[in-house]
């Protein structure tokens, strides 16, 4: 049963980064503080100059992440951080994706 209840506690978060936000570390910052909070997903560059990334964890975390988003590493320039929540889809673990 607990386990059950935990997992509602997890939530989605699709988010869209831009700014100056490739070429400054971005996606390894990103993964690396994911990674020591415990949340699971991806974060990729898109073509247009944007990182995107998803984040599933429990909430008040994904939370902190996406409050992160909004600084992310020492020489990015956020200028826009914009979050959709969707359905949780169980993903584990947190990858860097690379455009192909």
């Amino acid at each position: 049963m607990q386990e059950k209840s935990e997992y509602l506690e997890f939530i989605h978060a699709h988010v869209l980064i831009s700014g100056k936000v490739q070429g400054v570390g971005y996606r390894f910052s990103t993964s690396q503080t994911a990674v020591s909070l415990g949340i699971n997903g991806w974060v990729k560059n898109l073509p247009d100059g944007r990182v995107e990334a998803v984040f599933e964890g429990k909430k008040e975390t994904v939370e902190k992440m996406i409050n992160w988003c909004y600084t992310g590493p020492r020489s990015a320039v956020v200028q826009d951080v914009l979050v959709r929540y969707q359905q949780v889809e169980g993903i584990e673990g947190f990858e860097i994706h690379r455009i192909p």
